[in-house]
This record gives C-alpha cells, sequence and structure tokens, in this order.
C-alpha cells in the first residue's frame, strides 16, 4: 500500500477505512466480532488510516473502532471527530463550541477509544456563526499537551481554512468528495494545496453508488441514509447511468472495476487527497483498497476529465436530507 502525507506529519495509507458503516447509516450493521475481523483485514492489506466520530451509533462506534484497532493503535493513524453540538446523552452546562466543552468530547472519546492520544481530530461540521480562531487556538493547546497529534475540519468554506489554519495549522479537511459532487474542487481543495493540508473524502464513492451495485430497484431500510440521498432516487440512478457506463468502459479497459475505477481517478488529482470508503464486506476491502494499485496515465486521466464534464449529474446528498431519516423512520 502507497502511503501519503496529511499536515506535515501524519504519514497514512493512500486509502482509508471509513468505520461509520459498522455502527449505522447503511442498514443492518455486521455482528461485533466480524466487524473486529473486517478491520483487522484492512489493516493486513496496508490500510493504516481508521475514521471513526462521536456521532457515530452515536458513540458505539468509537468503542467498537478502538477495540478492533487495539492490537496495532501504534502502528496506525486513528481520527475522530466532535459534534459542534450536544448530542444524545451529552446533558452539560458548557457549549461544545467552547475550551471546555472540546476538551469534555476529547476526554470522552479517548475513554471510548481505549487510547490517551487521538492522531487526528476534527471539528465535525463548522457552523456559520463559529470563531474558529478560538477552536484552532483550543486544538493548539490540546496538540502541545499531546492529546491530539493534529486537527481538521469537516465541511468547511474555503474562509473558514484559511482563518484557523493563521491559528494553528490544519492537518486536514474531511469533506463529501467524488465524481457525484465535486463542489469543493473550486476552492476548498486549491486551498489545501497551497496551505499544505490534507483532504480527506468521505462518501468517495457516492455512498456506493458508483460501485455500479445498485439499480432503481434496489430497496433501503432502517437507517440506510440512501432512502434519503435524492442520488438514490429512482429517476436519478435512471439519469445517472451514463456516469456509470463510463466507469464501466474504463473498468473493462484498465481489468479494474467501477468502484477502482473511481478512487483511481481521486487517487491521480492531488497527492494530498486520502479517501476513507466504507467497506463492511471483506470482498469490498479487497476491491477498495486495491483501487491504490490501479494506475491512470496521464491521457487515460484526461480523457476521463473530459468526458466527465460532459455528464451532468442528477441528486446529491446533503445533512438535510440525512436529518430527515430520523423522521422518516419515527413515523413507520
Amino acid at each position: 500500500m502507497k502511503k501519503r502525507l496529511l499536515g506535515n506529519n501524519l504519514e497514512v495509507s493512500a486509502i482509508g477505512m471509513g468505520c461509520m458503516g459498522f455502527s449505522h447509516g447503511y442498514g443492518a450493521i455486521p455482528p461485533e466480532e466480524e466487524s473486529i475481523r473486517l478491520i483487522h483485514r484492512a489493516f493486513e492489506l496496508g490500510c493504516t488510516f481508521f475514521d471513526t466520530a462521536e456521532v457515530y451509533g452515536p458513540y458505539v462506534n468509537e468503542e467498537l473502532t478502538g477495540k478492533a484497532v487495539a492490537p496495532f493503535r501504534k502502528e496506525i493513524v486513528l481520527a475522530t471527530k466532535f459534534s459542534p453540538f450536544l448530542i444524545a446523552g451529552q446533558n452539560w452546562p458548557e457549549s461544545k463550541l467552547s475550551r471546555a466543552g472540546i476538551r469534555r468530547a476529547l476526554e470522552e472519546s479517548l475513554r471510548r477509544l481505549g487510547t490517551d492520544y487521538v492522531d487526528l481530530y476534527y471539528q465535525h461540521r463548522v457552523p456559520a456563526d463559529c470563531a474558529v480562531e478560538d477552536v484552532a487556538g483550543w486544538m493548539g493547546e490540546l496538540i502541545d499537551e499531546g492529546l491530539i497529534r493534529g486537527w481538521g475540519m469537516s465541511q468547511p468554506t474555503e474562509s473558514a481554512v484559511r482563518r484557523a489554519h493563521a491559528v494553528t495549522p490544519l492537518t486536514a479537511i474531511q469533506s463529501e468528495y467524488s465524481m457525484m459532487e465535486r463542489m469543493f474542487e473550486k476552492d476548498v481543495i486549491p486551498a489545501c494545496e497551497e496551505l499544505g493540508i490534507g483532504f480527506v473524502p468521505f462518501s468517495p464513492l457516492a455512498s456506493g453508488f458508483l460501485s455500479g451495485k445498485y439499480n432503481k430497484n434496489t430497496h433501503y431500510e432502517g437507517d440506510d441514509v440512501r432512502r434519503v440521498i435524492t442520488r438514490f432516487n429512482k429517476e436519478n440512478v435512471e439519469a445517472n447511468q451514463p456516469l456509470l457506463d463510463l466507469l464501466h468502459t474504463y473498468a473493462a479497459a484498465k481489468n479494474a472495476t467501477p468502484a477502482q475505477i473511481s478512487l483511481a481517478w481521486m487517487l491521480h488529482k492531488k497527492d494530498f487527497i486520502v479517501p476513507i470508503p466504507g467497506m463492511r464486506k471483506e470482498e469490498r476491502i479487497v476491491e477498495n483498497l486495491g483501487a491504490a494499485k490501479v494506475r491512470l496515465t496521464e491521457e487515460e486521466f484526461s480523457s476521463l476529465e473530459r468526458a466527465l464534464a460532459a455528464i451532468p449529474i442528477h441528486g446529491n446528498r446533503t445533512d438535510e436530507d440525512i436529518a430527515r431519516l430520523g423522521s422518516i423512520r419515527k413515523n413507520e
């Protein structure tokens, strides 16, 4: 597995593992022992970057991930995130976006993870009224104390990135990025390149759409976010077929899969981009991590970019839509 650098100090595998799906978000979850086995399998195949968050579950995903990586904790980069808002069970007097709130959130994450430091600690969304300079200063204190090795933000604007980085240099930005969601190419990714910040795409396969394994008749149940992500509406699945056809064409030519072409395209774009696809089956782990071995020539990449530019994308993924999932489940 090739390695990449996030910021100036965190060396990680070129493809990491998003662990959220082991606890929620995509329907039925594997038994705990199977989830742990799969995380171990990813490590055996060269993955050294594992991502979780306090809100996943909530809480239980950190516990699971911490238990799974314990045998090789010192050999990996472990990332987690704190929500800027109080979540279930957090009846705290202080705001999450305060020195005391962030410290308390980190201390509780460390306890659940079973570790005494986090390699990469993200602010999980950046509200418009967030005083990012203050957060950056508090993160700097945690770095100085050795409780975290680096810090990041999820889904920030370019302005927020620049303002925060000027106080305490950012290690990585984690935001949605894929062939179906490219809005951050305009400003945030160029800012990361300029400032030496890593970029970590979540949902790099567009919640699995780019794998080509789903169709308009696929049924989603329970807390599966694809029930509310509009790109999975039947009419949008049909309308986005030209993108899948393109991926299948390249996959056939490269003896790869559509998912591998999607990830190889992303890796080719910038050497500071490290995607973290979710993987809940061993064959998906082998497939997705294997994408690091798929090489696009400059001619192939340029041709793919031109083809992508001519394909309109239908539907998207928004936090507002995902928030609807709770109401849908309550009303079932």
